[in-house]
Order: structure tokens, then sequence, then C-alpha cells
């Protein structure tokens, strides 16, 4: 049975989507379980992981109620506000929800692309480390010099990286990205999600070859015990249909590995305890 440990469900209307301001059209509507089940049983996948997309703790209730109904969402990764006051009673009340299995701040979003050093928010990823939630990081490659500091003051954090980090994969470039990544991927309690990768090649012509020396890469870097496929449906629409994501995420494997149970399933299943 696969996993998808990583894909976005949304309603538009709710209104606190604010990076959906100028994005393509085929984002702007609602998506919904309804939505998504068609897919996961024509691919084989049987549980998900669904991510906020949203920066308010509306929307990490918003999603709560959704895996409440919906069979499939085995685990919501949330927002929290990690620089508010009662940071740590907002995280014993939402550790204890049913379905909740991680937070996830918009990082590659924020100005300060150093945000995840200032102390409040060190002091509050303490919390989340002591509490057994997982984190996922959303960044750019400029942050992963900032996220190797921060797992070093903050050293049991079970933490992800989505998206490889987003690479520049359109234009072929491997570096800064490379010596960053395997730096992060040296502290053990680290994973990293093999997803979001053909939003960041070339949305008209990427082809598997594209993605390979970036997997290829990550693979070196933390093994196949530590990395997980996630589609970013419906975001993945953009360049294409789950279906290529599945495909294009299997073939950019070395050849040993595609469809290994760990990377598409198991791994996911004990990084998020589900």
């Amino acid at each position: 049975m696969i996993i998808d440990a990583h894909h976005h469900l949304w309603q538009t209307a709710r209104g606190d989507y604010h990076r959906m301001q100028g994005a393509p059209d085929i984002l702007l509507r609602d998506y919904g379980p309804e939505d998504m089940a068609p897919l996961l049983k024509r691919f084989g996948v049987g549980r998900t992981i669904v991510v906020q997309a949203a920066e308010t703790r509306a929307e990490s209730d918003f999603l709560l109620e959704l895996a409440a109904r919906t069979d499939f969402i085995a685990g919501v990764v949330g927002w929290l506000d990690m620089e508010a006051d009662d940071f740590a009673d907002q995280l014993r009340l939402y550790r204890d929800r049913p379905k909740f299995v991680g937070i996830r701040p918009m990082l590659q979003d924020l100005k300060d692309d150093a945000w995840i050093l200032r102390p409040t928010v060190l002091r509050n990823l303490g919390r989340i480390a002591d509490s057994g939630v997982a984190f996922d990081f959303l960044t750019f490659p400029r942050h992963l010099a900032h996220i190797a500091t921060a797992l070093e003051k903050v050293p049991t954090l079970r933490a992800v990286i989505d998206h490889i980090s987003k690479p520049p994969i359109a234009n072929g470039a491997l570096d800064p990205w490379r010596d960053a990544i395997a730096h992060v991927a040296a502290f053990d309690n680290v994973h990293c999600k093999l997803s979001g990768m053909i939003t960041e090649a070339d949305a008209s012509a990427w082809t598997v070859a594209d993605l390979e020396p970036y997997v290829h890469h990550v693979v070196a870097c933390f093994g196949a015990d530590r990395l997980m496929f996630g589609s970013d449906w419906p975001v993945c629409r953009i360049s294409g249909e789950y279906g290529d994501v599945l495909a294009a995420t299997m073939l950019s494997l070395p050849a040993e590995l595609r469809g290994d149970t760990r990377i598409f399933s198991t791994n996911a299943s004990r990084f998020y305890r589900v």
C-alpha cells in the first residue's frame, strides 16, 4: 500500500490562502477529499498525509475536520504560531487531537531567511522536539545552512525536508544545493520528501532525466530509510497530473529502489507515527 506523505486540500472561500494570489488558474478552485479519492484508488494509494497551505490555526482546524471524516487521511501537518506567547499551550492542545502529526511553518515565504534561528522560535522548536510531534521544513536551498544550525541546537527534533528543498531543476544547477542538502542529511533524525520536483522543473517540457541527478543525490545522502514519496497534489497540476508524479518519482530513482516499500510506504508510516 502506497502512502502519499505530502498533499494539500483547500476550500478557497475560507479566505486565508494568501499564497494563492497570482497562482495559475488550475489551482484557483476547491480541492477536497472527493476530488482526490478516485486518484488514490486508481494508483493504489491507501493513505495520505495532508499538509497545511495557509498560515492560520483555522487551517489546522479545517484539515483536522476533513481528516476526521476521511478514512484515507492518516495524518495532518498543520500550522501553529511559533512566535506566540502561548505556543506551549497551543502545542499541548493540538498534539492530543486525533490525526495531528506535525507542524509546518512556511519558511520559504518569510522575509527573514534565518527566521528559524530567532530565540523564541528555537525555544519552541525545542518544545516540539520534546513533544514528539514531527516538523516539516519548507525551504529553498538558501535556507539550508540555517536549518543545519537549528538542528545543531535542537538535535532531538524529528524533521523532514519538503520537496528536496526546491533546487532549481529547471536550469539544471546542482550547486550550492548539493553540499547544503548533504550537510542537513548528516543529522540522522532528518528525513527528506521526494515531492514537489516537477514544479521546480520546466513545467512544459520536464523529463525524468531532469529529476534524476537530484533524486540520486538525496538517495546517496539520506539513504532509502529516510526518504518518502509525496505527490504535492494538487500543486503538482501546474506541471503534471497525479500519475505523472508517481511514475516520475519511481523512474527517477536508482533501478533497485523503484517501488521500494520503504520510500513509498513504511518510512512515512514510521516518521509520522500513523
